[in-house]
This record gives structure tokens, sequence and C-alpha cells, in this order.
């Protein structure tokens, strides 16, 4: 059995629903919640959403460059140097990775995991040893 409805006021049997105080409130609340303007308030904060200061600064890379103590011990003055200056070139082109061609093989054991980097290896700064990896 379907409902016949002749006109869309007697949707409901409610009066307090279609009386002028209501849809004065109804009104006050969509323009709240940005309908009745379309998508006008809508889109506004979706465009203000988009316009965040992250967006629009340019990404300052870092410029420091950690090993594993045992592997820097291992390696000259010259490979050292090298690393660092390609990590400060790619930190001052706002880059935070060098390029991938200083990557260092044998840094790691095969299959690491980082309860190994935290417990077992001592990463150490690249440019200075005597500091830890962070300072």
């Amino acid at each position: 059995m379907s409902y016949k409805q002749g006109t869309p006021m007697l949707h409901c049997a409610a009066t307090v629903m279609h009386s002028k105080p209501w849809n004065k409130m109804r009104n006050r609340t969509a323009a709240v919640a940005g309908r009745g303007d379309g998508n006008k308030v809508g889109l506004k904060h979706a465009e203000k959403m988009r316009e965040t200061p992250l967006q629009k600064q340019k990404g300052g890379g870092t410029t420091k460059t950690c090993l594993p103590a045992a592997k820097l011990r291992g390696m000259s003055k010259e490979e050292r140097q090298k690393l660092v200056n390609s990590k400060r070139a790619a930190g001052a082109q706002g880059k935070y990775k060098r390029s991938s061609s200083t990557n260092v093989k044998g840094a790691r054991k095969k299959g690491a995991t980082l309860r190994d980097w935290f417990e077992n290896e001592d990463w150490r700064r690249v440019d200075d040893p005597s500091k830890k990896c962070g300072e």
C-alpha cells in the first residue's frame, strides 16, 4: 500500500514544523551550517583550509648526515666529506634527501630492524663523529 501525497505540506501532521518561527530557525541554522547559499560557504571554508602556511613555505631540508660508527671508522676523510657536502647542498635547495648516488653501501646489515638501530647500532654524525645522531 503506497501513500499518495497531494502537496508537500501534507507530508507530516505537525503544524509547528511549518510555522514562521520554525522556518526562521531552520534558515538560521542552515546559514551557519553552510547550507542555503548553495556551496558558497562550504567552498570558501575549503579554500581557506587549503591556504595553510605549510604549503607556501619551501622545505628547509636538514643538513645532518648520520651513519653507524663502525661504518664511519672504515671510511676515508674524503668519502665522509663527500657525504657532508652532498647533504648540505640538498638542504640548501630545500630538499630533505641527498642524491642517491652518494648512498653508502653496507651501512646496515641485511634484515636489520628498528630495534637494532636503537639497541645495537651506534649512529654518529658524519661531519662530527664525536656527536650522536640528532645532536
